[in-house]
C-alpha cells in the first residue's frame, strides 16, 4: 500500500526545510546559550582574578615605596637621628616630611632609640579626624612628635606645621610611651630585617593600620612608618567592581582590616576594628570563612548564599616578613548574567525573522528544483533508448520524478562502469603511487618515513598486511615496522650462514634482501621454494591466514638492499577475500620501492651529516672545557638550562612571549648549536690569562722573583752588620739595625704578597705604599737577556744595555713588560660586525708595579679585554662558517649572551629591541651556570638560593629579561637544572614569591 503512495518534490522539499530551520534554530539556540554562559563564567572569574592581583599590586606597591625609603634610612645607621646622646628632633624632620609629600598613603615615619627617645612626623594633611585626635589646630598638615628622656623623666614635645611648614602651635606634656615595649620595635630587633606587623590601633590616632619597621646596622635603634588603613580602603575606591560586587582585606586570622561593598546587599555594611570575619551579619557573608583556603595566589569558587550563587576569588600573599594577607571580591553570579538574558531575546527574534524570510524562499526554490528534475527524467528516458545488455533492478520511492531519473541514470552507471573498470583501477593505483612518492619526499622524521612507506605500499598492492624489514650492520635483516598492532618479533635474520658464508635462501625474505629480487607466492601452504613453517604457525596462532605473499626489496641507485617490503593477501575489491597478487601491481609496488628505498638512503645520509656535525661541536665545546678548570662543564651545561627555559617559554600564552615558539625541529637544533657554540671563541683565550688567580701571575706567579729580591736586601742587611763588626763597631747597634731592617722587610714583603692576592679593594694609600716599596734598590749583577727566546728578546729592544752590576727598584714597569699589539691581534671596533669596544693600546703589560696597583681582582685592563674578546671571536668565527639557510642564526644566539637590554653589555651594545627571546634566554643561562657551578676552583659554590637572589639584581638592573626571569622561577626550571647539576649541599630553599614581579 505505502508503495504506491507518492509526494510532489515541491511539497517535500517545503516540510523539510520548515524542519530543518526549526531544528538548526533550536540547535544553535541551545549551542549559543551555553557557550555564552561559559565565556560570561569564564570571563567573571577572569575579571575577579585580575580584580584581586590589581588589589595586591596596589597594597604591595604602597608598602614598597615606603620600604625602600626606610631600607635606605636604616642601611645609613643611627648616628644620622642622634645627636649628644639623645635624639635629634630637629635634622630628620624634613627628611620624614618629605617622605609623607610624597609617600601620600602613610601616616607618619618616625625613629625611637633603646632609652625610649622618640622622633615621629605624621600626616595630618588637614584630615579633620586626625586633628580632631591630636587637638591640632586648623590648616596643620605635619604634626612633629619629639620625646626626648631627661633622667627617668620623659617629655613629649608637638609641633603643628602647616602646607609650608610654618608653626601653628605647640604643646609639652610628660608621657608614657615607651617605643622599645612597641610590637614593631622588638620585631625589628629580633628579625633584623625590614618586618611588617600585623594591624593594630594607632596610640596616637586610635586608627588602625600597619607598621613597617627596620633596625639599624648597630642595633642603635630602630625606624618605622605606619601605613593607615584608611589609605587601603581609598586604594581600593576605585576598583571597577560590579553593581553589587564587595572587596575586603583580612589578615592571616580572617579578621576584617578593610572593606567595600556596593549595592543594596552591602548597604549598613560595617565591621568594628579588626572585627573576625566569621562575626559578620550580612546573609551574603556568612559562609565565607568556611571557604577560605591557607594557599597562596588566585583561587576562585562559587557559593550559595540567601537563594543566591555568588562568584567568590581569594588572593593570599605576604608582602614583608611578620604579617601575611588574603584579598577577598565576591558578587552575584546575576551581575554577570544580563549580557545572556539579552543574547537570548535575540536569538529568539533572529529565529523567528529568518523562519519568515526562508519559508517563502523554500516553497519558490522547490518549485524551481521540482521543474528542473523533472525535465532531467525526460533526458534519462531517452538515454534508456541505448542496447544495453543488462539493467539494474531499481527501487521504487514515493517521489515520482526521483523514480524515473534512478531508472535512466542507473542503466547508464552500469554501462559506463563496465567500460571503465578496468582504466579506473590503473589510474588508482597510479594516483596513489604519484601521491606516495610526494609524501615520501616531504618526509624528514625517519619513523613517519617508514610509516609511509610500508602504508603506501599495502594500499596500492590492496593487501590485507604488511610488513618492513632494515638490513643492519651486521648482515641481518630486522623487523622494523608492521601495518597492524602486534608487537615486533626480536629475532633478526642472518643474511648469510656464519658458518658457511653462504646466503640463507631458506626465507622468502631474505632471499629477496640478498639477490635483490622480488618474490611473488601465490599460494603459502603450496610454496616449495623456501621455508614457510613460520608463516604457518604464525597464521595458527594469531588466527590470521595468509595465502598470497609479495616481497619487494628496497634498493637505491647503487644496488645495495637497505631492506625489504613483504605484503600479505591481496584482496578482491568487491569480496574481500584473499587471492593471488596482480602482476600488473607489482610494478608499481616496485616503484614505490626504488623511490623509497632512495629516500630512505637520504635521510639516513642526512641524519648522518647532522650526528657528525653535532658531534664534533660537542667536541669542540668539551675541548673548551676541557683547557681550564675555571670553566670546566660550563659549555655542556649552558645549552641544557637553555634548552629547558626555552621549552617553558614556548608554552606560554599570555605577554611578550605570547608569540615566541621555536616551531620546527630545524629552530630547535640552530638555537642548540648556538646554545654549544656560545663560547667557541675562547680557544683564543691563553689559560693563564682565564686562570689569573693572582695580580703577578701569568704562566706562573711572579712573586717568587720579587721574594727573592727581598731575600736579596735581606742578605745584604746581614752582610752589613758582619762587616759593621768585623770592623770593630758597636756590635750591640749593628744587632739592632739588623733587626729593624728584617722586621721591615719582612712587613713590606707580607704587604706586598697581600696585594698580590687582589681578594680586597686597593685604596690609594695602598697603592702609594706599594710604589715606596717598589723605590727601594738592590744590586743585579747577572744579564737579564741570557736565556731568553727570539720572540721575548724582541720586547728589550727599546731598553739600552747596561753595565753591570746594576742598581735597579725593587719593584719597577720596564718597557720590556709591555707586549705590543700584533698585526694578528687587531679588532677594528667599527669594522664588519660593528663592535663597540674600547681596544687596549697593548696586548699586555707585565709590569710589576702596573699589576700590583690593580684596585679591584687580579686582571689588568688588558686581560680584562682579553677574556672578553672570547665573545668577539666568536662571533668571528661563526659568522665566518657556510651555515645554511636553517642555522643562519647560530652566530647571533651564540654571540649575543653578554648583553643587556640597557645597552650596557658587549661587544656591540645592543638594547631590547635589538634583542630576541633566544638571545635573552641565553644571558639568564650563562649567568645562572657561572653563579652555581661548583667546579671552580677560584670561588666556592653558591646555594641555589644565593644564586637566585643575585640573579635577580640583574633582572632589577635590566641587564636580563624581566618576565623570562619570572618564568625561570615560576615554572620550576631552576630547580629542575639545579637537582640534575647542582650538588645536594647547594640545593636550598627558595622563596620566588620575593623576586617576582
Amino acid at each position: 500500500m505505502w508503495k504506491s503512495i507518492q509526494f510532489r518534490f515541491q511539497h517535500l522539499v517545503t516540510a523539510g526545510m520548515l524542519i530543518f530551520v526549526l531544528l538548526v534554530a533550536s540547535v544553535f539556540a541551545s549551542v549559543v546559550f551555553s557557550k555564552f554562559s561559559s565565556m560570561a563564567d569564564t570571563q567573571a572569574r577572569e575579571r575577579f582574578a585580575s580584580l584581586s592581583t590589581e588589589a595586591v599590586r596596589r597594597f604591595e606597591a604602597s608598602l614598597d615605596l615606603g620600604s625602600r625609603f626606610l631600607a635606605t634610612q636604616a642601611r645609613l645607621g643611627g648616628e644620622r637621628f642622634v645627636r649628644d646622646g639623645h635624639v635629634d628632633g630637629q635634622g630628620p624632620t624634613r627628611e620624614f616630611m618629605n617622605a609623607i609629600d610624597t609617600f601620600g598613603n602613610f601616616y607618619g615615619f618616625y625613629v625611637g632609640l633603646p632609652n625610649d627617645e622618640f622622633l615621629q612626623v605624621i600626616g595630618v594633611r588637614q584630615d579633620p579626624k586626625i586633628m580632631a585626635a591630636l587637638n591640632a589646630p586648623p590648616e596643620t598638615q605635619y604634626a612633629v612628635r619629639h620625646i626626648e628622656r631627661t633622667g627617668e623623666r620623659r617629655v613629649e614635645h608637638w609641633q603643628f606645621l602647616s602646607g609650608t611648614r610654618a608653626l601653628l602651635g605647640k604643646r609639652d606634656n610628660a608621657t608614657t610611651y615607651a617605643p622599645s615595649q612597641r610590637s614593631w620595635y622588638s620585631l625589628a630587633l629580633i628579625r633584623k630585617s625590614l618586618v611588617l606587623t600585623e594591624p593594630y590601633i594607632f596610640q596616637s590616632t586610635g586608627r588602625m593600620g600597619l607598621t613597617m619597621a627596620a633596625q639599624f646596622p648597630d642595633a642603635s635603634g630602630v625606624v618605622g612608618a605606619d601605613l593607615s588603613l584608611d589609605a587601603v580602603e581609598r586604594l581600593m575606591a576605585d576598583l571597577p567592581l560590579t553593581s553589587n560586587s564587595t572587596v575586603m582585606l583580612l589578615d592571616h586570622q580572617n579578621r576584617v582590616v578593610a572593606h567595600r561593598g556596593d549595592g543594596e546587599r552591602s548597604k549598613g555594611l560595617e565591621f568594628a576594628p579588626l572585627a573576625p570575619l566569621a562575626g559578620a551579619k550580612a546573609a551574603h557573608l556568612l559562609p565565607l570563612a568556611g571557604l577560605l583556603e591557607d594557599r597562596t595566589g588566585v583561587v576562585t569558587k562559587t557559593y550559595e548564599a540567601a537563594g543566591e550563587s555568588y562568584l567568590l576569588t581569594q588572593f593570599r600573599f605576604a608582602p614583608l616578613a611578620g604579617a601575611s594577607f588574603v584579598v577577598v571580591m565576591l558578587a552575584p553570579v546575576t551581575d554577570f548574567s544580563g549580557p545572556i538574558d539579552e543574547a537570548r531575546r535575540q536569538v529568539l527574534l533572529v529565529t523567528a525573522l529568518a523562519l519568515a524570510l526562508l519559508l517563502p524562499l523554500a516553497l519558490y526554490g522547490a518549485g524551481r528544483i521540482a521543474k528542473s528534475l523533472g525535465a532531467l527524467a525526460q533526458s534519462s528516458e531517452r538515454i534508456k533508448q541505448l542496447d544495453f545488455s543488462e539493467r539494474p533492478r531499481l527501487q521504487r520511492t514515493v517521489v515520482t520524478e526521483v523514480n524515473t531519473l534512478g531508472e535512466a541514470q542507473l542503466v547508464m552507471h552500469d554501462s559506463i562502469q563496465q567500460r571503465t573498470a578496468e582504466l579506473q583501477v590503473e589510474k588508482e593505483k597510479l594516483s596513489k603511487l604519484v601521491e606516495a612518492g610526494l609524501s615520501l619526499s616531504r618526509e624528514q622524521d625517519r619513523q613517519a618515513l617508514l610509516r609511509n612507506i610500508l602504508t603506501s605500499g599495502r594500499d596500492i598492492a590492496h593487501a590485507a598486511r604488511g610488513t618492513l624489514y632494515l638490513v643492519t650492520e651486521s648482515r641481518t635483516l630486522q623487523f622494523a615496522m608492521l601495518t597492524n598492532d602486534d608487537p615486533l618479533p626480536s629475532f633478526e635474520m642472518p643474511l648469510y650462514d656464519k658458518d658457511t658464508g653462504k646466503a640463507n635462501d631458506h626465507y622468502v625474505s631474505v632471499y629477496a634482501a640478498v639477490h635483490n629480487q622480488t618474490s611473488v607466492i601465490d599460494d603459502v601452504y603450496q610454496e616449495t621454494r623456501f621455508d614457510m613453517a613460520g608463516t604457518k604457525a604464525f597464521s595458527e596462532k594469531s588466527g590470521f591466514r595468509t595465502i598470497s605473499m609479495l616481497t619487494v626489496p628496497l634498493s637505491p641507485g647503487g644496488g645495495e638492499v637497505i631492506g625489504v617490503l613483504q605484503y600479505l593477501n591481496a584482496l578482491d575489491p568487491t569480496t574481500g577475500e584473499a587471492i593471488p597478487f596482480d602482476p600488473e601491481i607489482v610494478g608499481f609496488v616496485e616503484a614505490l620501492a626504488a623511490q623509497s628505498a632512495v629516500t630512505l638512503q637520504n635521510l639516513q645520509l642526512l641524519q648522518a651529516q647532522k650526528d657528525l656535525m653535532d658531534s664534533m661541536i660537542k667536541i669542540v665545546a668539551g675541548a673548551i672545557d676541557a683547557k681550564s678548570p675555571y670553566t670546566g662543564g660550563h659549555c655542556e651545561r649552558v645549552p641544557e638550562l637553555a634548552l629547558m627555559l626555552a621549552e617553558e617559554a614556548t608554552k606560554v600564552q599570555s605577554g611578550s612571549l605570547a608569540g615566541f615558539a621555536f616551531r620546527t625541529e630545524d629552530e630547535w637544533r640552530e638555537f642548540r648549536i648556538g646554545a654549544w657554540l656560545h663560547d667557541c671563541g675562547k680557544v683564543t683565550t691563553p689559560e693563564y690569562v682565564v686562570d689569573k688567580a693572582s695580580k703577578l701571575e701569568t704562566i706562573y706567579n711572579r712573586i717568587h722573583e720579587i721574594r727573592t729580591r727581598f731575600e736579596v736586601l735581606l742578605r745584604d742587611a746581614e752582610i752589613e752588620r758582619l762587616k759593621a763588626i768585623a770592623g770593630g763597631g758597636d756590635a750591640e747597634q749593628a744587632n739592632h739595625r739588623y733587626e729593624l731592617r728584617q722586621t721591615e722587610l719582612l712587613d713590606d714583603f707580607a704587604f706586598i704578597a697581600e696585594a698580590n692576592l687582589g681578594g680586597e679593594f686597593l685604596a690609594p694609600e695602598r697603592i702609594e705604599r706599594i710604589r715606596r716599596i717598589g723605590a727601594q734598590t738592590w744590586m743585579r749583577h747577572f744579564d737579564d737577556r741570557l736565556g731568553l727566546s727570539h720572540e721575548e728578546l724582541r720586547r728589550y729592544e727599546d731598553e739600552s744595555m747596561v753595565v753591570l752590576p746594576v742598581e735597579e727598584p725593587l719593584l719597577a714597569d720596564k718597557p720590556h713588560h709591555v707586549v705590543r699589539r700584533g698585526p694578528q691581534a687587531e679588532i677594528d671596533p667599527a669594522g664588519y660586525h660593528d663592535f663597540k669596544v674600547t681596544v687596549p693600546e697593548h696586548l699586555y703589560n707585565f709590569g710589576e708595579l702596573y699589576n700590583l696597583s690593580i684596585e679591584r681582582g687580579t686582571l689588568t685592563e688588558e686581560e680584562r679585554f682579553k677574556i672578553n674578546e672570547h665573545i668577539i671571536q666568536t662571533i668571528v668565527m661563526l659568522s665566518s662558517m657556510p651555515f645554511p639557510k636553517t642555522m643562519r642564526r647560530v652566530p647571533e644566539y651564540a654571540g649575543t649572551h653578554h648583553e643587556t637590554l640597557i645597552g650596557t653589555g658587549y661587544p656591540k651594545r645592543l638594547g631590547a629591541q635589538e634583542l630576541s627571546v633566544p638571545s635573552r634566554i641565553m644571558a639568564i643561562a650563562d649567568i645562572f651556570e657561572a653563579l652555581t657551578a661548583s667546579d671552580r676552583p677560584y670561588k666556592k659554590a653558591k646555594t641555589l638560593s644565593e644564586s637566585i637572589k643575585i640573579l635577580s639584581h640583574f633582572k632589577r638592573n635590566q641587564h636580563i629579561d624581566a618576565e623570562l626571569f619570572d618564568l625561570f622561577l615560576t615554572s620550576g626550571t631552576y630547580l629542575r637544572y639545579a637537582q640534575r647539576y647542582l650538588k645536594a649541599e647547594q640545593i636550598d630553599e627558595v622563596d620566588v614569591a620575593q623576586y617576582l614581579g
